[in-house]
């Protein structure tokens, strides 16, 4: 559904004898038909330039990019794609069902289907009787959810969604959460960005981490996760209070549940079937044992690291 090829885009600063800044640099990634597909990235990293260049709002310096198979601007392709800005910005005048309306007209749907499409999108993204109401009297919250709206218009097999929870409070994340599960049931392919990690972390199949316009890292996202261990959670019934005290000098912390079962937390360099062995020889009875995996934070944080690190100070910002 989407692919680039060495995608690189520079930009000219400053006033006086303008020196190119690079805003990204080679990427190359695919996104399959069916995927939640997460560009993630601090502010700066590429993220938006990325999405700009897929939709030909601006133009690569060098590289190439393809959607739905054809190169990035073909009409074809474009009458597929739903697309939502991170700052959509509508004619302040325009009520949510006359905005719908007009984009409807710019995609030849006739007017009894755009009339059905608006009031069902807005039901979706939940905007009741505001729809009637000027978009100038919009809270941002809500100037996201008709943006959505407007995305979703032409029913589109691809969307691109650039921080598409950005300005919701936590009950519009969920929806939007929702909203988007619901689309991937669907098939449909669905692009975004964020910083919000926790949001891609929930959503996506697979992830692109950007760092200073260059890709630092991409996978499923379970690949990503596993990659390190951090330790492992073992919890036992029965342990004898000895071993407490016993347990603890080795480093392995022991806490006491409500319900009298005791929680062990053990480092990454303590492997689990020996302490599991000994507790139970001493009369413990084992509950669970389960590693303590990198969150998503952990391994944004990992690689953002060690990219800043590799490219020291001459990179894109």
């Amino acid at each position: 559904m989407i692919r680039t090829e060495a995608l690189t885009k520079d930009f000219r600063t400053g006033f006086w004898r303008a020196k190119p800044r690079r805003a990204l640099d080679a990427l190359t990634l695919s996104v399959a038909p069916g995927e939640i597909f997460g560009l993630l990235g601090p502010n700066g990293a590429g993220k938006t330039t990325t999405l700009k260049l897929l939709l030909q709002l601006i133009f690569p310096t060098s590289g190439r990019a393809e959607l739905l198979g054809r190169p990035a601007g073909d009409p074809a392709a474009r009458q597929r794609l739903g697309y939502l800005p991170e700052h959509p910005y509508f004619y302040d005048y325009l009520t949510a069902e006359e905005l719908l309306d007009y984009f409807g007209r710019l995609f030849g749907i006739d007017a009894a289907e755009r009339r059905r499409r608006a009031a069902h999108l807005l039901d979706e993204v939940g905007i009741g009787a505001e729809r009637r109401l000027p978009l100038r009297k919009y809270s941002k919250g809500m100037l996201q959810r008709v943006g959505l709206a407007q995305a979703m218009l032409n029913d589109p097999a691809l969307l691109i969604l650039d921080e598409p929870m950005s300005g919701l409070d936590p009950v519009g994340r969920r929806d939007v959460r929702a909203l988007i599960a619901r689309l991937h049931r669907e098939g449909r392919t669905i692009l975004f960005s964020s910083h919000i990690l926790s949001d891609a972390e929930t959503l996506c199949s697979r992830v692109a981490i950007l760092a200073r316009g260059r890709l630092a890292a991409s996978g499923a996202m379970r690949e990503l996760l596993s990659e390190n261990v951090r330790g492992w959670d073992v919890i036992v019934r029965g342990l004898p209070g000895v071993m407490h005290d016993t347990l603890a000098a080795r480093g392995i912390g022991v806490a006491v549940q409500p319900d009298g079962a005791a929680h062990l937390t053990l480092g990454p360099s303590v492997r689990p079937e020996p302490v599991i062995a000994e507790t139970t020889a001493a009369g413990a009875v084992l509950v669970s044992a389960s590693p303590r995996l990198e969150s998503l934070e952990d391994v944004f944080v990992r690689y953002i690291g060690s990219s800043d690190a590799t490219l020291g100070t001459g990179g894109a910002a």
